[in-house]
């Protein structure tokens, strides 16, 4: 097996907040407990069933997100001692909310294994939370992070820029916050109003809610400069962490490596060679004849239907390239020089050298001294010289500009 990865999905939470269209439920009090407990019996049994058909051997990070996968409590920390029996996962994380996570539940979670907890902080100012909806204040926020930290696990914390009310001065003074707390990561996430959701609903009727793209970029330039001179380096397009810090599972999803999904509305992505030998856990999806990769979604609680998207060789070449665009190294010259097998040589030239004439990327040489000097596509494509096609500044800004160029590919 070639899965490396692991995502349970948690649908749970306290309160939806105000932009979110994660697929998460909430439930009053006396209902919260059987409806959990339900749901993660059948988590159990799809874990036990794919751990049982030998897919679980080879996973390296596993991610428990939501929802809020904090509100389980024990139940969280019991699925955790569940994953551990059937893989040893390097990086172990779990997604939290501040105002659900106790000293005692991080405790038991770094004694089953977890390694690294991924905070739901958005902001440090108290009218900002509340009118993005999230039911913590900054004070809890920051108690959290200290928590985590007691506990001997890595935190990362969720920054969010664009909420309405933001200004220039609140976002500094939240930066000022975080990184005085000092945790060991940080994702930084402009504000998009989802279609359908109550932020979006009221952006509606009062403009002055709708995110300004350029106040997003602002905020997203003071956050890398700010996070840099505080030893957090840039190494993907929304995340920074410490050295020996970054979250090696996003980073599987952006190499093309292979993942498993458990829970409804849970995403995993197989070659073609595993999905073949574990299709009957997907009851009934089928795969294309020229698939090479098949990306699949739980629909229900109980794993009875899936939605299958298959991807052609040159498919997900793309995807690949697209991808590698997410990260600060860009896409590497093994990476140029495999999908010059797949792809038309002169059409995957071509994106390299609009990307470059955009100004949206440049070549790094992969040498020490890391000037790529005169470069041009062919010659990294054909192997001749060896170079990376990094994202620039304007590249991270207005990546879909660059991931579409690739992309287009497919």
């Amino acid at each position: 097996m070639s899965v490396t990865a692991l995502y349970v999905h948690v649908p749970f939470c306290a309160q939806k907040c105000r932009y979110c269209d994660f697929d998460s439920r909430s439930f009053a009090p006396c209902d919260l407990d059987a409806a959990l407990d339900a749901y993660f019996e059948q988590l159990y049994a799809r874990l036990d069933a794919f751990g049982n058909a030998g897919a679980l051997a080879g996973i390296r990070t596993v991610y428990v997100g939501g929802g809020t996968p904090s509100l389980a409590g024990e139940r969280l920390v019991e699925l955790a001692r569940r994953i551990s029996r059937w893989c040893k996962p390097v990086e172990f994380t779990c997604e939290a909310n501040p105002e659900s996570l106790t000293s005692q539940l991080a405790a038991a979670l770094a004694e089953v294994g977890v390694t690294r907890i991924s905070l739901g902080v958005q902001t440090l100012d108290n009218a900002e939370l509340a009118a993005i909806g999230r039911i913590h204040d900054a004070d809890r926020a920051l108690a959290a992070i200290a928590t985590v930290k007691a506990a001997g696990i890595d935190v990362s914390c969720d920054l969010m820029c664009g909420l309405p009310g933001q200004t220039a001065a609140s976002w500094e003074r939240t930066l000022d916050g975080v990184l005085t707390a000092a945790p060991h990561h940080v994702s930084v996430y402009p504000l998009t109003l989802e279609e359908g959701t109550p932020l979006y609903r009221m952006a509606c009727r009062d403009e002055s809610l709708e995110p300004d793209e350029d106040f997003q970029a602002a905020c997203m330039d003071v956050a890398r400069n700010r996070l840099g001179a505080a030893g957090y380096h840039p190494y993907e397009v929304a995340s920074y962490a410490l050295d020996g810090h970054e979250c090696a599972h996003n980073i599987a999803y952006w190499t093309g490596q292979g993942y498993l999904g458990l829970g409804r509305s849970a995403a995993g992505m197989l070659d073609a060679g595993d999905f073949a030998r574990l299709a009957g856990l997907f009851c009934g999806a089928l795969a294309r004849g020229d698939a090479y990769r098949v990306r699949l979604v739980q629909r229900d609680d109980a794993a009875t239907t899936f939605d299958a998207e298959c991807l052609s060789q040159r498919e997900a070449a793309a995807e690949d390239l697209m991808l590698a665009c997410r990260m600060t190294r860009g896409v590497g010259s093994d990476l140029l020089v495999r999908s010059a097998n797949i792809i038309p040589e002169d059409e995957l030239a071509a994106a390299c050298d609009r990307a470059f004439e955009l100004g949206l990327a440049s070549w790094v040489s992969d040498d020490a001294k890391g000037h790529a000097g005169r470069v041009t596509s062919k010659d990294v494509i054909e192997g001749r010289t060896r170079a990376r096609l990094a994202p620039t500044h304007l590249g991270w800004l207005d990546g879909n500009v660059l991931f579409e160029l690739f992309w287009d590919l497919a």
